[in-house]
């Protein structure tokens, strides 16, 4: 189907301090809870990485059979996740978020009572069914509340919950597992149980802190709350008249699902998700890896502490870097950029095969590929509008994370076969730089779409 070019945007006038004033109160309310969510979400997910150094031999699972179980997590999610967003259209944010955060959180501290290979993976598929669509629907409810120049730092904002939960999560996932060793249980298994309730609590939050729309917000001043609708409402003017008339809900699912734009951004995520994902899942074994490989022998407390390093470091990279694309108003090449920064970094690291260096090569790639995505996020938004936007960015997401799956199988594969994680990971490395040369080779024009500046009363 053509794509249609999408046009500048007109917003209401408005003065430069009730802009500020407005988008800062709506920042301040929903960013930093969407973040948090996203902290426990993140840690829930990935914490089998961390649970893998003593669960794996408790119940015999093969390093293939892990990476199956850890990446099988993606297929359920991919399955599910744009019946999911289109739920969420239809029921709202609040209460669709709720819902997979309560029940993710039952899977997830239930996964700490299994005990074989078999019932890990089923858990597995479990979880990514019951998370499915947790993430798009966030950057589809943000599209709702926050306007399109300031969204990549919103999106990064929230975004920062996933260096947040390896920085502290990583640490506090070995500390757990330290602690049930002391008291008698096995710590992956009391770290399952305590990371899964806080997502159950978290959950019925949602159903008293969200708000669904702007129009709702009685939290906002009404000078605020009339100049969001009416920024908003621009917005979408313009996206709709680019592309044509107003369609049919069945229609704007179709054309999401047809449309050779969203399908070019999905293989394009594709590429560069396959670096977080295999690092979220595999940096840990990698570490402990080094005993072999180095003869260095990195304990379960100093795996943790050097496994937070990369996120911690990618954690004000990506502001910076997703500031810098809102301030100049472009997508492309500041996407670009950090994925190819995090392939060459990589494959380079790995090649010289120093622990150091190759350490260092892994806080590259984190840096790269969070500041990439976290641009990324804010180009869907700037074609699609409604129905339309909340199936493509669904299928964007659900496409992208069968690298979740793909990455941290291939890697236990080649590593069964050749004893280390460097082949698995010179792969990876070429993937995430074809998605960093994909959106460079993207018509400009569909992606970069002229704006005021921040501010501007013009």
């Amino acid at each position: 189907m053509p794509i249609a070019e999408s046009r500048a945007v007109v917003v209401p006038p408005a003065d430069a301090a009730l802009e500020r004033r407005t988008v800062q109160r709506v920042f301040r309310r929903i960013v930093p809870f969407l973040a948090v969510l996203y902290v426990v979400n993140f840690l829930d997910r990935t914490n089998v990485s961390f649970a893998a150094l003593t669960m794996n031999g408790d119940i015999h699972i093969t390093p293939t059979v892990f990476g199956f179980g850890a990446g099988i997590f993606f297929i359920g999610y991919f399955i599910f996740e744009v019946p999911s967003n289109i739920l969420l259209h239809k029921f709202g944010p609040r209460m669709w978020i709720a819902r997979i955060m309560v029940t993710w959180g039952i899977i997830s501290a239930g996964t700490g009572f299994i005990h074989t290979p078999s019932q890990f993976v089923i858990l597995r598929v479990l979880l990514g069914i019951a998370e499915a669509g947790f993430f798009p629907g966030i950057v589809f409810l943000l599209s709702q509340w926050i306007p399109r120049r300031y969204l990549a730092g919103a999106i990064a904002t929230f975004y920062l919950g996933v260096p947040i939960s390896q920085v502290a999560g990583a640490p506090l996932s070995t500390g757990l597992m330290k602690l049930g060793g002391t008291i008698g249980i096995s710590g992956w298994r009391l770290m399952y149980v305590c990371e899964g309730l806080p997502a159950i609590v978290l959950g019925i939050a949602c159903l008293l802190y969200l708000t669904d729309r702007p129009s709702d917000a009685r939290w906002l001043a009404d000078d605020e709350r009339e100049w969001l609708i009416g920024t908003l409402e621009a917005e979408e003017r313009a996206k709709v008249s680019a592309a044509g008339p107003q369609m049919k809900k069945s229609e704007q699912i179709r054309r999401a699902l047809t449309n050779r734009f969203v399908w070019a951004l999905a293989f394009i995520y594709l590429g560069i998700t396959c670096g977080s994902n295999s690092m979220n899942y595999l940096f840990p074994s990698v570490l402990q890896s080094f005993r072999r490989t180095f003869g260095m022998n990195i304990g379960l407390i100093s795996n943790g502490l050097i496994t937070a390093i990369p996120y911690a470091a990618a954690a004000v990279a990506m502001l910076w870097w997703t500031r810098r694309s809102d301030r100049f108003q472009e997508r492309r090449k500041h996407t670009a950029a950090a994925a190819i920064l995090a392939s060459l970094a990589s494959a380079t690291s790995l090649l010289i095969n120093k622990p150091i260096v190759i350490v260092i090569g892994f806080v590259l790639l984190a840096v790269g590929v969070y500041s990439a995505i976290n641009v990324f996020w804010a180009i869907p938004q700037r074609v699609l509008s409604g129905l339309e936007a909340a199936t493509g960015i669904a299928l964007i997401n659900a496409i992208g994370n069968l690298s979740g799956f793909g990455g941290p199988y291939l890697s236990g594969f080649l590593y069964t076969i050749t004893g280390t994680y460097t082949a698995g990971f010179l792969v990876i490395a070429v993937l995430v730089g074809l998605g960093g040369i994909g959106i460079l080779l993207m018509p400009a024009r569909l992606i970069d779409i002229p704006t005021q500046p921040i501010g501007s009363n013009e």
